[in-house]
């Protein structure tokens, strides 16, 4: 059976695990949704959810915790929401611990403080969704030679989600929404590569 863990080190952990699971009862699938915090439950998945937060203390914990080692060794898709998009990166704005899953370069919190924080229309996948942006980071920069990167989603001209492969990053809160849409695309994806 596929297994999603959902990251339990800081962040929007639990709305991760209500809206991951949500989706998977709406696409019909059989997906083990779990919570994780360790190397070895880690090593059990095939998808795991990066949920925003402070990224230098997730990172740091990542790291103590060899998850990073546990990702890489396994080839587990990863899915990294605002704090995970920074995670994701192989270069930030800012000296920190990063996993460096993606070729991509992360701005740290681009659309401001928490005071900043909006909600705004998107589209992703042809469709509108609401993104829900709080300290969001955005792209920096990405190496376009990668046959493998695809831009997702842009607003006013900064790249809010891209993915790589498996790997997917967004600066934004899907989890915040009720839409399950990018969650559904990304367990699609894990269940083809199974």
């Amino acid at each position: 059976m596929v297994k999603i863990g959902i990251l339990n080190l800081q962040g929007a952990v639990s709305e991760h695990y209500n809206i991951t699971r949500k989706a998977v009862k709406n696409m019909g699938v059989d997906v083990e949704v779990e919570s994780v915090r360790y190397a070895e439950d880690v090593e059990t998945c095939d998808g795991l959810i990066i949920s925003g937060g402070e990224s230098t203390v997730i990172g740091k914990l990542i790291k103590q915790r060899g998850i990073d080692k546990v990702i890489k060794e396994n080839n587990i898709a990863v899915f990294g929401t605002c704090a995970g998009m920074v995670l994701l990166s192989k270069k930030t704005d800012f000296n920190q611990p990063l996993i460096g899953l993606m070729d991509i370069a992360v701005k740290r919190n681009t659309y401001g403080r928490q005071k900043d924080s909006f909600e705004c229309p998107i589209d992703i996948f042809g469709k509108k969704y609401l993104g829900v942006f709080i300290r969001a980071p955005a792209l920096d920069s990405y190496n376009h030679s990668k046959e493998d990167i695809k831009v997702l989603s842009v607003l006013d001209d900064e790249i809010i989600a891209i993915q790589q492969g498996p790997h997917i990053a967004i600066s934004f809160h899907p989890e915040l929404t009720e839409d399950t849409l990018i969650h559904e695309h990304f367990i699609d994806g894990v269940i083809n590569r199974s």
